[in-house]
């Protein structure tokens, strides 16, 4: 074996000095391959001169419409738009969509309550005695109705 080049995945010789700007994916992360595009190509076509990650996004320009199901059963279509590599995180996602944009501010108000469920010592006591728990939810149906009221 050379001294140029190493031992990986399955016992393959990886030469270390290789002329492409890729490295391996770890053995505890996924790579998942989809089609980001409508429309695929008749024919397979070279695009020369791009040269960054940018002129491969800029000329691309990949989307793809998704499909998301809301709380009451019903279908939210949503054009997904990539224009760099950070779009296909978690946060890059939820930042192009706006149905998961709720979802998230909804999931963090529900963490916030079950937090105060689970620290607040006032209000452990209200909902273990039931006069102070409908107290507690007449007040907060009073809230919710001033709150409608208000649109």
């Amino acid at each position: 074996m050379a001294l140029d080049s190493k031992v990986g995945i399955g016992g393959n010789v990886v030469d270390v000095d290789a002329s492409e700007a890729l490295t391996e994916i770890p053995q505890n992360r996924t790579l998942i391959a989809g089609k980001l595009t409508e429309n695929t190509p008749v024919k397979a076509v070279a695009v020369e001169g791009l040269r960054t990650v940018e002129d491969v996004f800029e000329h691309y320009d990949p989307q793809i419409t998704v499909n998301f199901e809301d709380k009451e059963g019903g279908v939210v279509n949503e054009d997904l738009k990539f224009s760099n590599l950070g779009d296909f995180g978690k946060k890059g996602i939820i930042g192009n969509s706006d149905f998961l944009q709720g979802l998230e501010i909804e999931s963090d108000q529900h963490l916030k309550i079950i937090k105060q469920l689970k620290t607040n010592k006032v209000l452990k006591q209200a909902l273990q005695n039931p006069e102070a728990k409908e107290s507690l939810i007449s007040t907060i149906d009073a809230l919710i109705a001033e709150l409608s009221a208000a649109k």
